[in-house]
């Protein structure tokens, strides 16, 4: 039960947030988000805020015969309805679709007003429009004949502690926890897992658990894995001990447990994933709040071994932060700018390459990029999945919206993209957690 002491708090916070994202509405409104997308985004003068400006989109789910919206030359259909926030996909070597669906730990301890108002939007934009279902699950997907039509629906594996990546070598099927890498025993055609498993790798955890999300993808050669472990807030608010070992990206060999920090500076790192052509590990990135409607630009990059991409100390290369002290000059010295930027408060979460041939040819070779979207601008942005074309190992063109339709035209979401994989058939596959479903994306023909 709210106290009434709290929920005074809680309406002065939130009026005066209203009043803020007036202020900001002009910049916001006018300020083209398409030119911070791209390798040189725009970065407007930063803006400081006692409560940062928030507009919720709140959740409604999807009516009876809706569904999102497609680019041209495409076709969408639910692959599976009625599950509890899926987060991340992962296809088997057989073709099995494992989704991975989740709930946040506990909520971060409360030590200031604001932290009630961000405790308080967090829970609206990520509670999903059914929340009271079992999760922290996965369930396994059997289509065998590509039909779009799974004929087998299976919890997979059961009782797990926030859970969102998963990567197989072999028999060897890791999944991160919140707060660890748990080892499982698989052998192709396994419908369940009902082993405990063992415990592989312990991770940053609670008791603040600020990003939860921990993205994990085999090496090419299985020989290592990496792990993304986003930062314990927005910019060290939680002192800059609790960030130990976070806004990063570890680097674990497989076959004795040890890891190292393989990059760092990236405050929240999701999406890990192997481009094809040059063998470079990318991942998707969510930039800090707080600092105005237009910044900072999250992005899409390649991780360079013992890069610094700038967190907290300073943000797109070497451009200060001014709300952290102590700086670190010798840190921002060696910040690196990222790769490509998808706009600010996008919020991407899912990033995977499209290797497949089924789709037009438009969408071969590049990203595709499940972008959650904003809570803390004026208007909306991302709440979508982009395509981003690659040539040569690199980003090669602007962004294309290729999934939308997540809002409606009242501004409520009717689901939120997360995870994004390709099947077997190489139909695009999108988790969309508070829809509570699993979209599949094919060619318009098919």
């Amino acid at each position: 039960m709210i106290s009434r002491t709290t929920m005074t708090w809680l309406v002065a916070a939130l009026l005066a947030c209203g009043a803020t994202a007036a202020f900001a509405a002009a910049d916001s409104g006018q300020f083209d988000t398409g030119s911070q997308i791209g390798p040189n985004p725009k970065l407007p003068e930063p803006r400081q805020y006692l409560l940062p400006p928030m507009h919720l989109a709140p959740v409604v789910g999807w009516k009876e015969g809706e569904k999102p919206t497609v680019a041209p030359g495409l076709k969408i259909e639910a692959l599976a309805t009625g599950l509890q926030h899926p987060r991340s996909l992962y296809v088997l070597p057989n073709g099995d679709i494992l989704v991975v669906e989740s709930k946040s730990p506990a909520l971060d301890p409360i030590k200031r007003p604001k932290d009630l108002v961000m405790g308080f939007v967090e829970k609206l934009v990520t509670s999903g429009g059914s929340g009271g279902g079992p999760s922290n699950r996965i369930t396994l997907l059997r289509d065998a004949n590509g039909d779009g039509k799974p004929e087998q629906q299976e919890v997979f594996l059961d009782h797990l502690f926030s859970p969102f990546g998963v990567a197989l070598v072999g028999s060897d099927l890791y999944v991160a926890n919140t707060d660890a890498i748990m080892h499982y025993t698989y052998n192709e055609g396994d419908t369940k897992i009902t082993s405990p498993g063992q415990r592989f790798l312990d991770l940053p955890g609670g008791p603040i658990d600020h990003h939860w999300t921990k993205s994990l993808v085999a090496s090419p050669d299985g020989k290592l894995l990496y792990v993304g472990v986003g930062s314990n807030s927005n910019i060290t608010e939680n002192g800059i001990e609790a960030e130990k070992n976070r806004a990063a990206i570890w680097q674990v060999d497989r076959a004795s447990g040890r890891w190292r920090i393989f990059a760092s500076g990236l405050r929240n790192p999701n999406g890990l994933s192997f481009q094809p052509q040059s063998g470079a590990l990318w991942a998707v990135v969510n930039e800090r709040d707080e600092l105005g409607p237009n910044l900072v630009p999250d992005y899409m990059t390649s991780v360079q071994d013992g890069a610094f991409y700038g967190w907290p100390y300073s943000y797109y290369g070497q451009h200060l932060d001014p709300r952290v002290m102590p700086q670190r000059p010798d840190l921002v010295a060696k910040a690196i700018p990222p790769d490509y930027a998808l706009s600010s408060h996008v919020a991407p979460l899912g990033l995977t390459f499209y290797t497949g041939d089924a789709l037009p040819q438009k969408y071969r070779g590049g990203a595709f990029v499940g972008e959650h979207g904003s809570w803390n601008r004026d208007h909306f942005n991302g709440y979508k999945v982009v395509y981003v074309p690659f040539a040569d190992g690199k980003p090669s063109g602007k962004a294309e919206d290729v999934v939308t339709g997540f809002l409606n035209d009242k501004g409520e979401a009717r689901g939120r993209p997360v995870g994004v994989a390709v099947d077997k058939t190489g139909a695009l596959l999108v988790a969309d957690d508070v829809g509570n479903t699993v979209w599949r994306i094919t060619a318009a023909t098919q």
